[in-house]
Formats: structure tokens, sequence, C-alpha cells
């Protein structure tokens, strides 16, 4: 399971009770999903990315290309992983009021 896939798990696991409890393999639906979640990074990243600039210099083209990987995170994993937590979901770990 790659980190995409570890972190889904940890985030639904926490927030999202119900749907981690119906699911009957957890650690396939999560390797899948990490899985999932890399390859749509790296094609949103390639195309966030755009061509290469006339004239960019190595810093350049490392800044743009980096900045484009973390945009595309942002994007699939909000899609994806760190979904809205279920309502009945408590954001204390003990699941007690304050």
């Amino acid at each position: 399971m790659n980190r995409y896939g570890l972190m889904a798990r940890n985030h639904w696991a926490r927030w999202l009770p119900s749907r981690y409890a119906a699911i009957t393999n957890p650690e396939k639906f999560f390797t899948d999903l990490g899985t999932q979640v890399a390859e749509q990074i790296d094609q949103l990243a390639l195309q966030l990315a755009g061509d290469d600039q006339p004239d960019e210099g190595y810093l350049g083209k490392a800044g743009r290309l980096g900045q484009a990987r973390h945009q595309a995170e942002e994007i699939v994993l909000a899609d994806l992983v760190l979904l809205d937590p279920e309502p009945e979901s408590s954001p204390d770990p003990d699941g007690l009021p304050d």
C-alpha cells in the first residue's frame, strides 16, 4: 500500500467510520485506491505543468513541476481521499463531547 492508500485508510477509519466498516477487504481496497490516486496525480500534474518554457532554466522547471505536483495532489486528495467527515464522526479521539 502506497502513502496515498495509507492516508486514505487512516482518514476513512477516523472520519468515515460507516463507509470504512462497509469495506469487505480494506487492504485491497486502500491499496487499489492508493494506486488510482497516484496515477491521477501523475496525469494531472503533467497537464498542470504544461510544456517547457523557452529559456526556462533548471530551477525554473523544477519549481514549475513541483508546483504542478502539489496542486495535483491537493485536487485529487480532496476528491478521492480526504472526504468530508460523516455527521456521526467526532473530532475528539475519545468520541466524547467537549
